[in-house]
């Protein structure tokens, strides 16, 4: 299984709302889980009233938990004129190479579309993630070192 494989499996369980999902071959084992919460709806079951006319109790529900954490940008902001550079994968986001490198790009850096802007760690593996766009960066959405989903927003890119 190659990592475009994993990659497209991981997207699966992330949307279909499962938990867990576990596949062994012969030589090649891989499990995927996620952090959701499972959801718990508590309901109570109206007793009729003999006298009066029945009234219907609301039913009381628990509001899931959300999946997963989203980074938004403010609403005040107008980001439509921005492209988001967004996370292929789950894993651990890293601005630089190494601790003693320099960030792959910074804010007001100009980057072109092919171009590394940072690394997320998976599985041990360190995937340099690119630039889909040419323009300008005009904010960096995660923190270093910091856990990421896919399709989590990276950075903020004003197109050139």
């Amino acid at each position: 299984m190659d990592i475009k494989q994993v990659q497209e499996l991981i997207r699966f369980v992330s949307k279909s709302g499962v938990n867990e999902v576990s596949i062994e071959e012969k030589d090649f084992k891989i499990t995927i889980k996620t952090n959701q919460a499972p959801t718990y709806v508590n309901a109570t079951i109206p007793t009729p009233v003999a006298a009066t006319a029945p009234q219907a109790q609301p039913a009381s529900v628990v509001p899931p938990v959300p999946a997963e954490p989203k980074v938004t940008v403010p609403e005040a902001e107008d980001n439509s004129k921005y492209v988001m550079v967004k996370s292929p994968m789950i894993g651990t986001f890293y601005r630089t190479a190494g601790p003693d490198k320099p960030p792959f790009v910074n804010v007001g850096d100009e980057v072109k579309a092919g171009q590394v802007v940072c690394i997320i760690e998976a599985m041990k593996l360190f995937n340099e993630i690119e630039s889909e766009v040419s323009g300008r960066i005009v904010k960096v959405l995660v923190e270093n070192s910091s856990p990421v989903e896919y399709d989590q927003p990276l950075f903020l890119v004003e197109p050139a």
